[in-house]
């Protein structure tokens, strides 16, 4: 919906956070997250109109919910109703305050995980563990999952079904994990693969759309009626799926392609650029 109708304005925006909502800021001798105050205006700005914010990332909930209250979106949310969140790239639905998990679709991971391994043999492997971090099959960099990192054995790891799984190989590149898991097909589960070399592995069929179409028909509201931006390439089923989907200035080629429109970079606050042409100051 590149050329939206006139008086349009969205019911529900959609907003992926890293890349979109926030960035990371070097300064002190450390790198920190930060959200720019003309994003945290503009989304204040969304509320204050009466229309959703729903946040939808591959994060796990415990980390979505912070930037929840970072963002107060709680504090403002229309009728005073809790907040959906659309998390671990739509396998994990939740509301907050207090966090509920509504919906959880699961998979088994094993065959396709060592399928991956055998191509990848030093890459790591990460789960959730709900509310305090993620099962590690070894120490990922720091700061790239949040929470604590509990090291299992692998076997443990992909014994039972689970929601979303990570693989990360610091040696290698995002090309080669498209390679990878287009070659391999991955034996029915859905892939996206990140900036680095990040594989995330999920159910079939399952994405931030699909979270997001379950969202809107809860709240009555018509994907049409959807403004959705993100920055990777989980957000590509979320922009082809929103009546207006958004690409950060940042993103690859791939995200630009299943967008109607580019707005500016991260550190440009493009996220804001584009929510205020629909809800002015």
């Amino acid at each position: 919906m590149a050329e939206v109708r006139e008086g349009w304005q969205p019911k529900l925006v959609a907003l992926d956070i890293d890349g979109t909502l926030l960035k990371w800021v070097q300064g002190g001798g450390s790198t920190h997250e930060e959200v720019a105050p003309a994003v945290q205006d503009a989304v204040r700005r969304v509320l204050d109109a009466g229309a959703h914010v729903v946040l939808a990332s591959g994060r796990a909930p415990h980390s979505m919910t912070v930037v929840a209250d970072r963002l107060g979106l709680h504090d403002a949310a229309p009728g005073g109703d809790r907040l959906w969140i659309v998390a671990s790239n739509g396998s994990v639905l939740v509301r907050y305050p207090p966090l509920e998990i509504v919906r959880e679709e699961t998979f088994d991971a094993a065959p396709a995980v060592r399928a991956v391994l055998e191509r990848h043999p030093d890459a790591l492997v990460a789960i959730e563990e709900r509310g305090v971090g993620y099962r590690v099959s070894a120490p990922f960099p720091e700061g790239e999952l949040d929470g604590e990192q509990i090291v299992t054995h692998l076997d443990e790891i992909v014994s039972m079904p689970v929601s979303r799984v990570i693989i990360r190989d610091p040696e290698a590149t995002a090309d080669d994990f498209l390679q990878t898991a287009g070659e391999l097909g991955l034996h029915g589960t859905d892939y996206v693969v990140g900036w680095t070399a990040w594989l995330d592995l999920a159910p079939v069929g399952v994405s931030k759309a699909s979270g997001l179409e379950y969202v809107a028909t809860e709240l009555g509201v018509d994907a049409t009626d959807v403004l959705a931006i993100g920055d990777g390439r989980n957000d590509l089923e979320m922009l082809r799926w929103a009546g207006r989907g958004v690409a950060m200035g940042q993103a690859v080629q791939a995200v630009h392609d299943a967008a109607d429109v580019t707005t500016g970079t991260v550190d440009e606050d493009g996220a804001a650029q584009e929510l205020s042409r629909w809800f002015p100051a």
